[in-house]
């Protein structure tokens, strides 16, 4: 069974090519600034994108016809619950007509597994609006305003079922919280095998590389109404050069760890800061469970740094034994949830 994963960023299409759970290939299409401008809406991307993956694919001589199953990253949709869903004609028509919690470039992503596919099996697994969410888990102390669910939770449940299987424990049977550091982070509560609750990376929880999270309501709300910024001026900073960009001018975990290393002592307490943030976070989560905690699992590209996330486990191991897989291989994540609903243990999901 050959299955051909796609995920779309910011600045780069990552694919990947498996014979089952086998990796033939992974690459990363790149798109560089001169392409991108030249578009004014996400979505106006998508031809250009799969042009571009079908022209490394013709380099490679790689038949796309010879491809069994295409799946592709699940973007901020309506409310879903977790596991693998066939992409849909109403899925497709929610993307094209905007009907989506936001824009993100992970919306087009069964946009592309739909028109390569040509009408084979395509599919989206565990899609950023992953929403398991108990009903007090929604309430945010403003009526107006509902907490949502919108998570790193590809990458978060896959390493969650990960550490079940290398333990020999079964994930529904597991209460676990996991945190993925990354541009953005998400910190979630797993009980039972739901995610009973996350905090939004966009828009809450411990400062990020580039988000600044959590702020105190009062000096947003002045800085909001000082006249110094437009409406997307705020977004902007808030979710592009706010978090560590905003004190050191870089949104780089490995160039900011080396200023610490050299001596920068803004860049290591903005650092630790960051760690401090995730690990209140983590024990915000332990009380959701009520201090019944059978792992703390740390994922993403900042868990790539071991002094950084030591720093997590000072301050959080009295809670639960901490394990930490560096990196997201997301694209692992979905050839995985196809092989799961081909394989029977699950069932494929409705859109």
């Amino acid at each position: 069974m050959k299955i051909f994963a796609i995920n779309p960023g910011a600045t780069s299409t990552k694919i990947g090519l498996y014979e089952d759970d086998k990796k033939i290939f992974t690459h990363s299409v790149e798109h560089y600034m001169d392409q991108l401008e030249k578009f004014s809406r996400t979505i106006d991307q998508l031809d250009m994108r799969v042009e571009l993956i079908e022209k490394y694919l013709e380099e490679q001589n790689i038949d796309v016809d010879e491809i069994d199953v295409f799946v592709a990253r699940g973007g901020p949709f309506k409310p879903m619950k977790s596991g693998t869903y066939k992409i849909s004609g109403k899925m497709i028509e929610d993307v094209l007509e905007d009907n989506v919690l936001t824009d993100h470039i992970s919306n087009i992503a069964c946009l592309i597994a739909d028109k390569l596919s040509s009408g084979k099996p395509a599919y989206i697994v565990d899609p950023v609006s992953v929403d398991e969410f108990d009903d007090i888990s929604r309430i945010s102390g403003l009526k107006l305003i509902e907490r949502r669910s919108l998570s790193h939770a590809l990458n978060m449940k896959m390493v969650a079922k990960k550490w079940a299987a290398a333990s020999q424990r079964i994930y529904d049977e597991c209460n676990l919280i996991v945190a993925h550091l990354g541009s953005g982070i998400s910190v979630s509560a797993h009980r039972k095998g739901r995610m009973v609750d996350v905090n939004n990376a966009n828009e809450e929880g411990p400062f990020s590389p580039q988000r600044a999270a959590d702020l105190p309501t009062g000096q947003l709300t002045k800085l909001c109404f000082s006249g110094k910024y437009s409406p997307d001026e705020m977004k902007t900073l808030l979710l592009k050069k706010g978090g560590m960009y905003s004190y050191l001018g870089t949104d780089s975990v490995p160039e900011a760890f080396e200023r610490m290393k050299n001596g920068d002592k803004e860049a290591e307490l903005i650092l630790s800061a960051m760690m401090y943030q995730v690990s209140k976070y983590i024990g915000s989560m332990a009380a959701v469970l009520k201090g019944i905690v059978d792992r703390i699992i740390i994922t993403g590209g900042i868990a790539y740094n071991p002094e950084l996330t030591d720093i997590i486990e000072e301050h959080t191991r009295f809670i639960a034994p901490i394990t930490v897989y560096p990196g997201e291989d997301e694209i692992e994540a979905l050839v995985m949830g196809v092989l799961r609903v081909i394989n029977n243990p699950e069932e494929v999901k409705e859109y």
